[in-house]
């Protein structure tokens, strides 16, 4: 039996926070909300979604944390921080910076203390207004998500060095 290895614990909760949390912003954008959208009933679109996006935004919560733990030890543990000098070449690392930095805002501060009211009050003036903003937030979210996941992968394999 080999000894504790901390770099491959740090790596496996990485990846699995970030599958958690992107791949529920993925199911509320390609699922959850076209569902509601679908009802009839603006305000029972609004319920559906208030409802169940609440409960998910605990599992973001800790997935965003665990991935911005896990990835910081990383980048301490691997002595990464000469790549964040390169952004062309490195330029996934700055953009997994910036989402988690999005996601961390959104929901740690915005959405609890900001984001909650104002969806509030324009849900009471423009149910569907507010459901169509929601949506394209989040594709928005979710397209800029997707793309640094994927230039991350092949970048941390050796591909997709712009410098």
């Amino acid at each position: 039996m080999t000894g504790f290895n901390d770099f491959a614990i740090a790596r496996a909760l990485h990846v699995l926070a970030v599958l958690l949390w992107i791949g529920g912003v993925a199911f509320v954008t390609m699922v959850l909300i076209p569902a509601c959208r679908g009802m009839a009933e603006p305000q029972a679109q609004l319920d559906l979604f208030e409802r169940l996006e609440h409960r998910f935004a605990a599992v973001a919560r800790w997935s965003v944390l665990v991935a911005g733990a896990s990835g910081l030890w990383l980048v301490w543990r691997l002595d990464l921080w000469a790549r964040f000098a390169d952004p062309a070449g490195w330029w996934w690392m700055h953009g997994m910076v910036a989402v988690w930095t999005i996601f961390a805002l959104m929901l740690f501060v915005l959405e609890p203390f900001v984001l909650h009211k104002l969806f509030q009050a324009h849900a009471r003036r423009d149910p569907l207004g507010t459901m169509a903003r929601i949506q394209r937030v989040h594709v928005v979210l979710l397209t800029v998500s997707l793309a640094v996941v994927l230039g991350a992968v092949a970048g941390s394999h050796g591909g997709w060095r712009f410098g």
